[in-house]
């Protein structure tokens, strides 16, 4: 009997399959949702107590170090725009014809009253260059089969220090993700949706985020236009263009 158990146990581990161990899940997921570019058109809808609002911006990003984004409207907030260099962060004011550089706490702080930080904003970098993953499970959310990893940050500037997320065992778009301080405590939950097969890859076009210490409803993100790998002028990721 005893023999017959371990062998059972030899073959299981034999024929686990090693794509789906935790670093090759998030290794999948870094390569389906990071491009080496990205031009896209969004709208944050901002769910506040009494009411929501809606700001609509254009994006450009090439690989994790660089992205700029020039706000469309609502009229207040039409010509801000914000440039990320690797780890810093400008925004240009418009109303003051000024640029500020964001960093320390001030990263912190929420963009434009959303339940997005510009720490969020900013933390574009390849899970598995900010995170140690752990596989815990399996669970089906809105009919889609995922896996539930734990994450603990392998990094001292990681944003959160760790995170559990739910991945669509076909697709490898994280569907569900929650996001811890060091304490433990729950900061954020996110929620993808309406995930598309765009130029090759799966794509969430709606994400609600919602700051756990924040009232209101959440913060809708939507993309209604996105393009991958397409030339972007290099002028475009300079501070010369948050003037222009």
């Amino acid at each position: 009997m005893k023999i017959a158990i371990i062998t059972l146990l030899v073959l299981g581990f034999i024929h686990q399959d090693p794509g789906t161990d935790a670093s090759s899940i998030i290794k999948k997921v870094d390569d389906n949702m990071i491009s080496n570019t990205q031009i896209s058109i969004t709208k944050m809808i901002i769910h506040g107590r009494r009411n929501s609002r809606t700001v609509a911006s254009k994006n450009y990003a090439e690989g994790t170090e660089k992205s700029y984004t020039e706000y469309l409207s609502p009229a207040r907030e039409e010509g801000t725009k914000m440039l990320k260099l690797e780890d810093n962060l400008w925004i240009y004011s418009p109303s003051t014809d000024r640029t500020i550089q964001l960093s320390g706490h001030m990263l912190r702080q929420s963009v434009m009253g959303s339940d997005l930080s510009y720490e969020d904003m900013m933390e574009d970098r390849k899970l598995t260059e900010v995170y140690n993953a752990q596989k815990i499970g399996q669970e089906t959310i809105n009919g889609r089969k995922t896996w539930v990893l734990e994450l603990h940050a392998k990094v001292d500037d990681a944003s959160y220090e760790s995170q559990k997320l739910w991945i669509d065992q076909e697709r490898f778009v994280p569907l569900r993700q929650e996001m811890y301080a060091k304490s433990g405590k729950l900061l954020k939950r996110a929620e993808a949706s309406d995930v598309k097969r765009v130029d090759g890859r799966w794509y969430p076009m709606k994400m609600n985020y919602k700051d756990v210490l924040k009232e209101g409803k959440g913060t809708d993100f939507v993309i209604t236009d996105i393009q991958f790998d397409v030339k972007i002028p290099e002028y475009i990721f300079s501070k010369a263009s948050l003037k222009r």
